[in-house]
């Protein structure tokens, strides 16, 4: 099962037998407030900076969101999403859940989009999927549905049946779904990593999608958070996660030691490229 997304000039593809992708996130406004006030201020300086940063600290795809309080995300979007193309040339991912800026952000955007993202639930169903198809473009699915976020593996993987089913009948190929099964921070819930990692390798097993993550959220609210992502993401990718979001400057040397102990870098060119990097900085 193969997945892929494009810029103009790069295609990425995720999938089992490839490298583990990752989904720079950085620009997310959310708990950063010198982003968040520059976005209501309509500078974009920062969301440039950090696409090149992210992009050379080896993220293969870019999460662009501008969620905030007193942004209009239908204007500012696809007017970042614009300022991220011009500044880097890989695929990216459009995030946002108003449907109205995802669609202003899909009318611009040059190749082939990741969205993010649809739910289970049926607003979010009847009103993303129809773009998704006509756009041609590939959709992250969470695990949530019109009772909320499950804590439990079983109705984690009943979602993802049911956005799956969904999407197929809506004509958009199964390679084009990525599901997301949400992970809670383990400080909160202690049974969280376990249900997570039960229904990632369930949902790769009976559906055989690729699968994303955001990898930091397992950490929230604990120390040393580092040493948990690292450890998660690890779990994560074997488990059955072909795709991460998260800050690659972080998580990358973890992916590339992951990847090639899984037999995913071959001669492990990868893992020392990523070392040889990580020494000259």
């Amino acid at each position: 099962m193969e997945t892929i997304v494009s810029s103009p000039t790069k295609e990425v593809i995720i999938g089992d037998a490839q490298p583990t992708v990752l989904i720079g996130e950085r620009i997310n406004p959310a708990g950063k407030t010198k982003l968040q006030e520059a976005l209501k201020a309509g500078n974009l300086d920062i969301v440039r900076s950090e696409a090149l940063a992210q992009v050379q600290a080896g993220a293969d795809i870019l999460d662009v969101n501008v969620g905030t309080f007193g942004v209009n995300e239908v204007t500012l979007l696809p007017q970042a999403v614009q300022a991220v193309m011009d500044t880097v040339d890989i695929p990216l991912c459009l995030d946002s859940n108003n449907p109205a800026a995802l669609e202003a952000a899909l009318k611009i955007y040059k190749g082939k989009p990741l969205i993010n993202s649809v739910s289970g639930e049926e607003h979010s169903l009847t009103r993303v999927l129809p773009m998704v198809k006509e756009y041609g473009a590939a959709v992250v699915g969470l695990v949530q549905d019109d009772d909320g976020i499950p804590k439990d593996a079983g109705r984690r993987v009943s979602i993802a049946h049911k956005i799956v089913e969904r999407a197929e009948a809506a004509g958009i190929a199964r390679e084009n779904i990525v599901i997301d099964c949400l992970a809670f921070a383990v400080g909160a819930d202690t049974s969280s990593g376990p249900e997570v990692i039960e229904a990632i390798r369930r949902i790769k097993a009976e559906l055989g999608v690729n699968m994303t993550l955001g990898a930091s959220n397992i950490s929230f609210g604990l120390p040393d958070r580092g040493l948990l992502n690292n450890a998660f993401v690890a779990m994560a990718v074997a488990a059955g996660i072909t795709c991460l979001i998260t800050d690659a400057a972080k998580v990358r040397p973890a992916i590339v030691a992951t990847d090639l102990i899984l037999g995913r870098d071959r001669h492990a060119r990868r893992y020392i490229e990523a070392y040889r990097q990580r020494q000259k900085q």
